[in-house]
């Protein structure tokens, strides 16, 4: 470049240089901001439940991801991490009770899966692999699974965009989805599985089930995000279907809102395993 001086580092061309920071792209840093997996607080079991702590709780969940039972005489909280759009605010009401992460929350295969009892047993944590690591993976499966490129069609059945602007991420520099033998596909014909973000607007119900029976057998569903899962804040409603699994079956829910690249990494590998 005309006039660029040589320096040690590229910080006057780059401004603080986070994008090409190697801890970045290794994955092992977390912005200290971002608002990830909520969970139980390691000591929430000893704390006493009654019903108005409960019902405060449950009242600042907009997305109605908390809920409370009664199980052998002692109240229980249940989160369901579908609904969950990590806002934090559950966190704010009651710290002892929940704890929110910088990591991703787990994708998983059945939608029952997306829903945690306080009392159960703390699933182990499998989330904390750099995307390399994971991209690493994923290319072995698909190798081993398809010994070919595993082809996506992305479908906005009714979604804000924020669920997008992280699928997109995917194809950027520092992830580069296709060196793991991922590529994105203009039609559903080409695609082995579907990623569908949004809520399943009734607007895209008609567009949504087409698609689905224009891809190939066999073929996997991917719901991106808490839309995609369960309606998230926008629940079922006259215009909303609820998530997008009263449309299409689904084989795998990525929770978030909207879920980061490592968990779309993660999401992904599941859904080589759906392929049979």
């Amino acid at each position: 470049m005309i006039g660029m001086k040589k320096t040690d580092s590229h910080h006057d061309i780059l401004g603080d240089h986070v994008e090409t920071d190697k801890m970045v792209l290794d994955g092992k840093r977390s912005a200290p901001s971002f608002r990830g997996d909520v969970v139980f607080a390691p000591d929430s079991n000893a704390q006493p439940l009654d019903s108005e702590l409960c019902r405060r709780v449950a009242a600042v969940c907009a997305p109605n991801a908390i809920a409370s039972k009664e199980v052998d005489g002692r109240l229980q909280l249940a989160l369901d991490k579908g609904r969950c759009i990590m806002c934090g605010l559950c966190q704010e009401a009651a710290p002892a009770l929940f704890e929110v992460k910088s990591k991703f929350a787990r994708p998983v295969k059945r939608r029952s899966d997306l829903v945690v009892a306080q009392l159960s047993e703390v699933a182990p944590n499998i989330t904390e692999a750099s995307h390399e690591e994971l991209g690493r993976q994923l290319s072995e499966k698909i190798a081993k699974t398809l010994g070919r490129s595993l082809a996506i069609r992305e479908v906005d059945a009714g979604s804000c965009n924020g669920c997008e602007v992280e699928v997109v991420a995917l194809n950027n520099a520092v992830y580069d989805i296709e060196r793991f033998g991922v590529h994105f596909v203009a039609s559903p014909r080409h695609a082995d599985v579907l990623l569908v973000t949004g809520v399943g607007s009734r607007n895209m119900e008609s567009a949504l089930r087409r698609t689905f029976e224009a891809t190939p057998d066999p073929k996997v569903v991917v719901a991106v995000g808490a839309c995609a899962s369960t309606g998230g804040i926008f629940g079922d409603t006259y215009a909303t279907s609820g998530g997008i699994g009263d449309i299409v079956p689904v084989d795998v829910y990525v929770p978030g809102c909207p879920p980061r690249p490592e968990a779309l990494l993660y999401g992904l590998l599941l859904a080589v395993d759906r392929i049979r």
